[in-house]
């Protein structure tokens, strides 16, 4: 079941909401409780502490304004971030506060990163398009190491690992298998790609988009029918879905197919 991106929306702002109450509060209290200097102090900390209320503010309706009106628009997009990464951990926790389960607040923020990420209507080469995949997509009775070299794989068929080659190929873009985000991270340092097409759980999807910002990331949920890191499955079309967007602005019912190796640019 997808989660639908306004509920990390209604979050950051509930968290905006929350931060003006205390912020409020602190106020009145200090002020009644302060001497001349401390209140000079007190306002200049305040001042800077409102800018940077404003900036989140801004960067909360400017995403709003993107998500509904679906332009993008690079400087609110930019506020945006910087609200997002300000807030993300209050939204986390007063989403756990209200009962909401921690992987639907990183779903839902997923959700709105790859709706970003569309709008900006990029069209990317393919050998600059980094497709990153978690080593629990492998078979875990295979005895062949993946996550150093992705080309050790037998192509058995026996996990999606093989149809991730197969996609690699048909569309010549690169393919790494990493254990976490310390690796992920080397992959991304090593090919010095443009954009990622990710397959990762929520907690290493929200992290990975987070770390390569601004980088743009499309994040794609694995599946879980054996649980967390075991077997895990994904949905290939939604990967050719994902890179196509990349390669073309939009997926298309008959994508050129890359025949001449690594890095090789797409004619549309």
């Amino acid at each position: 079941m997808r989660i639908k991106k306004r509920l990390f929306i209604g979050l950051l702002a509930l968290s905006l909401l929350f931060i003006t109450a205390v912020l409020a509060g602190s106020w009145y209290l200090l002020v009644h409780h302060t001497g001349m200097l401390n209140r000079i102090l007190l306002v200049l900390g305040v001042f800077t502490l409102v800018l940077l209320f404003l900036i989140i503010a801004l960067g909360i309706v400017g995403l709003v304004w993107i998500l509904w009106q679906e332009r993008s628009l690079p400087f609110f997009r930019r506020l945006g971030l910087i609200a997002v990464n300000t807030l993300f951990p209050i939204a986390l926790a007063l989403g756990r506060r209200l009962g909401v389960k921690e992987n639907n607040i990183k779903a839902s923020f997923i959700e709105m990163n790859n709706q970003l990420v569309r709008l900006q209507g990029l069209r990317i080469e393919p050998g600059k398009i980094l497709l990153l995949a978690p080593h629990c997509l492998q078979w875990s009775d295979c005895p062949h190491k993946i996550t150093i070299d992705v080309y050790n794989c037998r192509r058995c068929g026996r996990c999606p690992v093989d149809s991730l080659h197969a996609v690699a190929e048909k569309y010549c873009v690169r393919l790494a298998v990493a254990t976490g985000g310390t690796l992920a991270r080397h992959f991304v340092k090593q090919y010095r790609p443009r954009a990622v097409v990710a397959i990762a759980c929520e907690r290493d999807l929200t992290s990975g988009i987070q770390d390569t910002q601004p980088m743009p990331v499309l994040g794609i949920l694995n599946l879980r029918p054996h649980g967390p890191c075991l077997n895990t499955q994904v949905n290939i079309s939604q990967v050719e879905q994902a890179i196509e967007f990349f390669l073309y602005g939009k997926p298309i019912s008959k994508p050129q197919v890359c025949s001449e190796g690594w890095g090789v640019s797409s004619s549309v």
